[in-house]
């Protein structure tokens, strides 16, 4: 017996949980799907989003597969989420304060003589984009870029705990959010030149004649070329050559810098290239020679120039397949997605088009172990409500942080694994028990109880799962034992 059937069937004592049970009182759903959605086009909703909810499921019978799968791939720029999980955003203090003023704050309190505020301070400037970032992701009609938002952060991943990043996490994720389905070369410039990634890696130490190369090694090694993409440690450090004097300014004061290189100097928000501590010497960088002494442009060349090497897009490709369809992906693929790539100019959109087309995709539905934010998300998403949207995230943040997957909460730059052998253990499995049982609750209100999920859009539930399901006698025990079962395990 597999450990998801094994969790399914028994509970400590190795007892079947509400054995002899035999009635269960279904509690009202909120909001019926209107139409049948076909269980073939179910399976590629779920996939590409953070799970089925009824509305979903709705826009999709009433659009068509062609027509749903364009949506979420080229999703509108006006739809706009609940009106209730709007003003949760907005009256957030990250959404109020622009970020140099939200900065300038928490730096007063950090020169003061009481650490305590300053650390207060900055524990609710992450929480508040932490709760920005789930209200938008169980909400947003826009699914897909959901997804791709949270995958882009892991794939660059900068992790909150080193310094003062939990200032910067939030603003990083929106940087990365606008090119989420766009061209690969945009994002690659949004999240190098980012001053939490800066920060992260250290680059802001980075400066002609010390130099540091862990931004540039894991420029190569993580977000681009990978670590089987041909480069060796002498083009980490030119690499690193390039990326001098580009670093972090948190004042209001540009630095000083001399009049002959003051053309070269820029400052976009918190991030500054400072020509005084570049290498204005030529680099060359995987055989290519960059012409020193431009600064900025150099830089955005050599971005450029990586974001577009084969090795690149095998390695980004492949990891878009290990996201969306196996833990081991086919080669071959992987290949037409690199073709897809590159002939695309790093199209993510067309690249993800051609992945939902590829027989190896529809092949995989269904198959995929969930993580722990997708299987939090999707069991959210199953008795979400546009008229009475779940606002407070608490609950959902502390699910995330006790199956180990909090947001932001990767410290090492490679990112949460993707594949299922990190997540199926047997103590992750039992947490998950837990938290079914907390999640069932969620969807309660003041004088109304929790919302049953439409078991429509789940996958189709094995003989077991059903028999087990049938001996439950409440409501949320039966809420609970679904979202424990091995099929909404699966994705």
């Amino acid at each position: 017996m597999s450990q998801r059937r094994a969790f399914l069937t028994t509970a400590s004592g190795g007892a079947l949980w509400l054995a002899g049970c035999t009635s269960v009182r279904r509690l009202p759903t909120r909001r019926a799907v209107r139409q049948a959605i076909d269980p073939a086009d179910l399976a590629v909703l779920d996939r590409l989003t953070w799970g089925a909810s009824a509305a979903s499921a709705d826009d999709w019978a009433e659009r068509g597969r062609r027509d749903a799968v364009q949506a979420l791939l080229h999703p509108a720029a006006d739809a706009a989420l609940p009106v209730p999980v709007q003003g949760a955003i907005e009256a957030l203090s990250i959404t109020r304060l622009p970020l140099p003023t939200l900065v300038a704050e928490l730096e007063q309190l950090r020169r003061g003589d009481d650490r305590q505020p300053y650390q207060q301070r900055l524990a609710l400037v992450a929480r508040e984009a932490a709760v920005r970032s789930l209200l938008q992701a169980l909400h947003s009609p826009h699914g897909l870029r959901e997804q791709m938002v949270w995958f882009w952060f892991n794939h660059f991943n900068v992790g909150q705990t080193k310094a003062n990043l939990r200032m910067l996490v939030g603003d990083y994720e929106q940087a990365l959010r606008p090119h989420a389905l766009g061209r690969f070369r945009d994002l690659l410039v949004a999240s190098a030149t980012h001053a939490a990634m800066l920060r992260y890696l250290d680059n802001e130490q980075n400066a002609a004649g010390r130099i540091n190369e862990n931004h540039a090694r894991e420029l190569l090694e993580l977000h681009t070329l990978g670590v089987d993409g041909g480069y060796s440690q002498r083009d980490v450090q030119e690499l690193a050559r390039v990326l001098t004097g580009l670093g972090v300014n948190f004042s209001d004061t540009p630095a000083k810098v001399a009049p002959k290189l003051q053309p070269l100097y820029r400052r976009e928000g918190l991030t500054e290239f400072h020509p005084g501590r570049h290498d204005m010497g030529d680099k060359t960088v995987l055989g290519q020679m960059r012409k020193g002494g431009r600064g900025w442009d150099e830089i955005l060349e050599q971005l450029g120039a990586l974001a577009r090497y084969p090795a690149t897009a095998r390695h980004v490709c492949r990891k878009l397949a290990v996201f969306l369809v196996a833990d081991e992906p086919p080669a071959a693929l992987v290949d037409r997605l690199s073709q897809r790539f590159l002939a695309t100019d790093g199209d993510i959109a067309l690249t993800l088009e051609a992945l939902v087309a590829a027989p190896e995709f529809t092949a995989s539905l269904g198959r995929k172990f969930k993580d722990p934010v997708h299987y939090v998300l999707s069991a959210l998403r199953l008795v979400a409500d546009p008229q009475a949207p779940l606002v407070d995230m608490a609950p959902v943040m502390t699910a995330l942080n006790r199956l180990g997957q909090s947001l932001y909460g990767r410290a090492t730059p490679d990112g949460y694994p993707l594949d299922e052998s990190a997540w199926n253990g047997s103590g992750q499995m039992a947490a998950r028990f837990e938290v079914a049982r907390t999640l069932s609750r969620l969807s309660a209100t003041p004088g109304r109880p929790a919302v049953a999920p439409d078991e429509r859009l789940i996958r189709p539930l094995g003989e077991r799962t059903r028999a087990v399901l049938a001996q439950a006698t409440l409501p949320q025990d039966r809420h609970a034992l679904l979202l424990s079962s091995p099929e909404f395990m699966l994705r």
